[in-house]
């Protein structure tokens, strides 16, 4: 077999591995706190919802009724498996769509949502501003961006060993880069951030234990 046929098999063996064990893996610290903040920041969502990055649908349980549409946006083919299978077992309630589409080039016209979700996705997908700058697109003027992600720190010995550990953690964690600054990236865009409070990933990895959780807000274009 080619190398780049191999690479890509393993790629495909270890993603499928990886969509297996995510919830497994991340059950204590959604138990310690996560789910906690999850279900407070996705009070917040109004009208029409678009999440990126939606991956399992640990989301799904938590919106509340009072959406209109809910559309998950999930380019991984393992974790939209697993997402497909959680809605087929669900309740019923606000209507729920999932695409498998990427983040960067989101199949979606303008001025479409009212409201955008990212959590814990911005570390992983490749190009973070490009699709920051999508969700921007999609949302109606006045939208809000909802998110809780882990970030770069603001120590910098730790940021230090988000660096150095940066890339043996993406090759673990299918892609997840531990050191960016995605609240750097947030402020550069069209966005602005309102509300953005620091804290701390409960029983994570110490290089992926900051994080931020908050609202942005679209400007009127």
């Amino acid at each position: 077999m080619a190398a780049g046929a191999l690479g890509r098999a393993y790629d495909a063996t270890w993603g499928r591995a990886f969509a297996r064990f995510y919830d497994r893996a991340l059950k204590a610290t959604e138990e310690a706190g996560l789910e906690a903040m999850r279900t407070a920041l996705l009070a917040e969502a109004r009208g029409r919802v678009v999440e990126i990055g939606a991956g399992t649908g640990v989301n799904v349980p938590l919106y509340r009724a009072g959406i209109e549409d809910l559309t998950l946006v999930e380019p991984d083919p393992h974790m939209a498996a697993r997402l497909r299978a959680r809605l087929a077992e669900g309740e019923g309630g606000v209507p729920k769509h999932l695409v498998e589409a990427s983040a960067e080039t989101l199949p979606f016209a303008d001025d479409t949502f009212d409201t955008a979700v990212a959590t814990l996705v911005l570390c992983t997908i490749p190009d973070p501003v490009a699709a920051i700058a999508e969700l921007a697109r999609v949302l109606k003027p006045g939208g809000r961006l909802l998110f809780i992600e882990h970030v770069r720190s603001d120590d910098p010995a730790r940021a230090r060993w988000q660096d150095r550990l940066e890339k043996p953690w993406r090759f673990l964690a299918d892609g997840c880069h531990c050191n960016r600054d995605t609240e750097a990236n947030l402020r550069a865009s069209a966005f602005e951030v309102e509300t953005v409070e620091h804290g701390k990933m409960p029983k994570a990895a110490p290089i992926v234990r900051p994080l931020i959780r908050g609202m942005a807000v679209l400007a009127p274009r």
